[in-house]
């Protein structure tokens, strides 16, 4: 197999993976290590892909992937993660739940809820929820992001400050080693910290991929997070950190 055909399927893998491995592709594409060093510098130079030690990641940048290709990226994890984050809700509470194709899993496995209160500036779990009779739904308001049905800015936010949630389910573009959770888009970095300040506790639902992503807008630190619900095990050194914190760690069992 040419470069030319290798390439597009190196960066659907990192798309998928989060990362690539130059061993890894050498099996897949049964090539020599030196032939995968060329392509991933190659992708480096274009500009598609970043080496890192034994790899490559997507390219940190300034925006994320599409929002589809989001939906589609790990469905089991999001199921799993959304399974086991569903069943740590109670019944009967003020609940507030963020954007994300991870907080949609999650809203799916809320349809035997029963007397919930949800909060939302996710169009995409308000229309989920309200297949739940048991469950009364509103919608921020806001300025409508047309690419992901999210509502940001600040009349979402302001919105947000007018409840105090029980618990909130919220998700993330990007987590790195210092356990910071990160985004895209400013106006909606600034929705979700008025959501972690107005919730009693604050679940967070995030698969591996993004322990390998980059984003340049803060939200918050894991050490603000009362339980993370992922599908992998975090490095040594952040789980410490986040035993150290009080952040609880769950990694349900996927298929």
């Amino acid at each position: 197999m040419s470069q030319t055909f290798r390439h597009p399927e190196i960066i659907e893998i990192a798309r998928r993976d989060g990362k690539v491995t130059v061993d890894g592709l050498a099996s897949h594409f049964h090539v020599t290590l030196q032939t995968i060093r060329r392509d991933l510098t190659e992708l480096a130079e274009a500009g598609r892909l970043e080496r890192v030690h034994g790899g490559a990641v997507l390219p940190s940048g300034t925006h994320n992937i599409g929002y589809e290709e989001r939906r589609s990226l790990h469905a089991p994890a999001k199921t799993a993660i959304a399974n086991a984050c569903a069943a740590q809700l109670p019944d009967d509470i003020s609940l507030f739940m963020n954007i994300g194709t991870s907080t949609e899993a999650v809203a799916r496995a809320l349809q035997g809820h029963r007397n919930l209160m949800v909060v939302t500036n996710n169009m995409n779990v308000a229309n989920i929820l309200a297949n739940n009779p048991d469950c009364e739904v509103i919608v921020t308001g806001g300025n409508l992001r047309r690419s992901d049905g999210g509502l940001v800015g600040n009349l979402a936010a302001n919105t947000i400050r007018q409840f105090k949630f029980d618990l909130a389910v919220i998700g993330c573009s990007a987590l790195d080693r210092d356990g910071d959770l990160l985004d895209f888009d400013i106006q909606e970095v600034a929705v979700s910290q008025a959501i972690i300040r107005q919730s009693r506790r604050t679940f967070l639902v995030a698969d591996h991929s993004k322990f390998t992503r980059s984003a340049p807008a803060r939200i918050a630190s894991l050490a603000e997070i009362d339980t993370f619900f992922t599908d992998k095990p975090l490095l040594p050194e952040l789980a410490n950190n986040c035993e150290a914190w009080g952040t609880n760690v769950v990694l349900p069992k996927t298929r």
